[in-house]
């Protein structure tokens, strides 16, 4: 396994207890049972299988959503844990998510320039002319234009909403990105931009992707 590794994932479990009925004793399902991998820095590590085999619990995992069982994970040198030692600015700015469906990972009440600020609101100390600054460089970054910036969700297409869930993802400047059936929802055609999108991304920010398909 690399020496250069951002990412390295040894013997990760995750179970879930199931309670059993009137005639049913209870018992434990593992959705994730052994799994072993490492990531180099600047590379795309595939993660692929049927629906239902733990590849989104996985990614929870990866992103500090839900806790591991047992095993380790650790990104660029530190651990993670969060049934332990929860979560540091620090390392939510070193790992982000993108998710599946574009309709159902904004917030349909915000502006998309407050969905773009948001996690630099809660994990930097930049000012409000900062932050917009950022979020409409962003925008332009990831294809969008500047009067974008007022819109709400519901005013985009589906292509041009994981762009912008893209740009959410990416203002923290991550080092791993993890990128959950990131295409699946969207049209053929405007699959291929979106990855074409985050190749050009993942070569001018030098970013890491696990990306589950």
């Amino acid at each position: 396994m690399s020496g250069d590794a951002i990412l390295k994932v040894r013997d990760l479990y995750r179970t879930y207890d199931i309670s059993g009925g009137l005639f049913k004793k209870a018992s434990q399902l593992a959705a994730v049972k052994g799994v072993s991998f490492d990531v180099e820095r600047g590379s795309t590590l595939a993660v692929v299988g049927e629906s239902g085999c733990g590849k989104s619990t996985l990614a929870r995992m990866l992103t500090m959503i839900d806790a591991q069982t047992s095993g380790s994970i650790e990104v660029d040198g530190l651990p993670i844990d969060i049934s332990k030692t929860g979560i540091s600015r620090d390392m939510r700015q070193k790992v982000q998510i993108v998710f599946q469906n574009p309709y159902g990972s904004l917030n349909p009440r915000q502006k998309i320039g407050h969905v773009l600020e948001e996690p630099l609101l809660l994990n930097t100390d930049m000012s409000a002319a900062e932050r917009r600054d950022m979020a409409l460089a962003m925008l332009e970054k990831v294809g969008l234009q500047p009067e974008h910036y007022g819109r709400y969700p519901h005013m985009f297409s589906g292509g041009q909403r994981q762009r912008v869930a893209i740009a959410r993802a990416i203002m923290l400047k991550p080092k791993l990105l993890v990128l959950d059936e990131p295409v699946s929802a969207l049209d053929l055609s405007v699959q291929a931009q979106i990855l074409n999108l985050l190749k050009d991304l993942q070569d001018e920010m030098g970013l890491t992707y696990v990306f589950i398909s």
